[in-house]
């Protein structure tokens, strides 16, 4: 036990240690900061969700003596708990009888909860930089004119439109990155546990990721309150919508990897669709209304499932 709280005291020193890189200005300090949910997530998922706690814990106290209250509250509010709520997910599972298999939480809902995760994580820190949405959009405006200073010719009306523009999609954007790398780093911390023979769940098929068909109405309420509400409320509604719209397209791409297995040239076609959908970003879109069909009409339920004779189970699908 005492190895536990010391291996989870390290991760937690790891972690602050990667959030720390903020404070030196250097080019790798936004994908360092970006991993710091890494170690949470390893001993979370290798041990326990208790140790991933103690690790959170440890780094946020770290983190609060060394840099301020400020970036304790980013830190908590953008890292730790969402890296604790997700492994606590992870490693969810009841069990109907003694003797029955564990009924492990579902994978899409894991998705579904870094969603909201991403949301409340970009809505909490917005009181860091002002009191009040207007202040808030204020700020970023100040930046983005800030930043286009420093380029030659980059003034008058069209400079005015892009920053009007940018402050419009920031904080969505923010959201969305906010839960992709959460996503990504709860998958690699849960390659690194496997391979280490501590995964204490078994590894899903992620082909066969789905969310409720009431995440639909859901996404629905969000653009209907975007559209209607303003203020604090009306962003919030725009956080939500725009990870859910990649929820649903993580639900796309779970449907081309269904459909596509024991089919030559998948690998082809997978990587195609992934390369362009990071490369241009409007295929999201594309897949995320493929990932609501799916969920409103069972398309992987037409597929017969296909894998190639001799080839990796699904497990190894990713």
């Amino acid at each position: 036990m005492i190895l536990t709280w010391l291996i989870a005291l390290g991760a937690g020193a790891a972690s602050a240690l990667l959030v720390a890189t903020v404070a030196t200005g250097s080019a790798l300090a936004l994908p360092l900061f970006y991993l710091a949910p890494l170690p949470l997530l390893i001993v979370g998922l290798g041990w326990s969700h208790l140790a991933a706690l103690v690790a959170a814990s440890a780094a946020s106290v770290a983190i609060g003596l060394f840099f301020g209250l400020e970036l304790l509250l980013a830190y908590v509010v953008g890292v730790g708990l969402p890296a604790y709520v997700l492994g606590y997910l992870a490693l969810m599972a009841k069990q109907e009888q003694a003797d029955a298999p564990f009924e492990w939480f579902p994978i899409g809902r894991i998705v579904l909860a870094s969603a909201i995760l991403g949301c409340v994580s970009v809505a909490a820190l917005i009181p860091l930089v002002a009191g009040d949405i207007e202040g808030y959009q204020a700020a970023l405006r100040s930046l983005f004119q800030a930043m286009l200073l420093e380029t030659p010719g980059s003034t008058g009306t069209d400079a005015d439109r892009l920053i009007d523009l940018l402050v419009l999609v920031m904080p969505p954007a923010a959201a969305v990155v906010t839960m992709m790398t959460q996503l990504a780093n709860l998958w690699l911390a849960a390659h690194v546990a496997r391979v280490s023979g501590r995964l204490m769940r078994p590894w899903p098929d992620l082909a066969a990721i789905s969310v409720p068909p009431a995440t639909v109405a859901l996404l629905a309420g969000a653009f209907i309150g975007a559209a209607l509400s303003s203020g604090f409320a009306g962003l919030l509604a725009q956080l939500l919508g725009a990870t859910l719209i990649m929820v649903f397209a993580l639900v796309g791409m779970a449907v081309i990897h269904w459909i596509t297995r024991g089919a030559a040239g998948r690998t082809l076609v997978i990587a195609t669709v992934w390369i362009a959908a990071l490369a241009l970003g409007w295929p999201f879109g594309m897949l995320a209304l493929l990932g609501i069909a799916d969920t409103l009409f069972g398309l992987r339920g037409r597929f017969r499932r296909r894998t190639s004779a001799g080839g990796p189970p699904a497990a190894n699908d990713d």
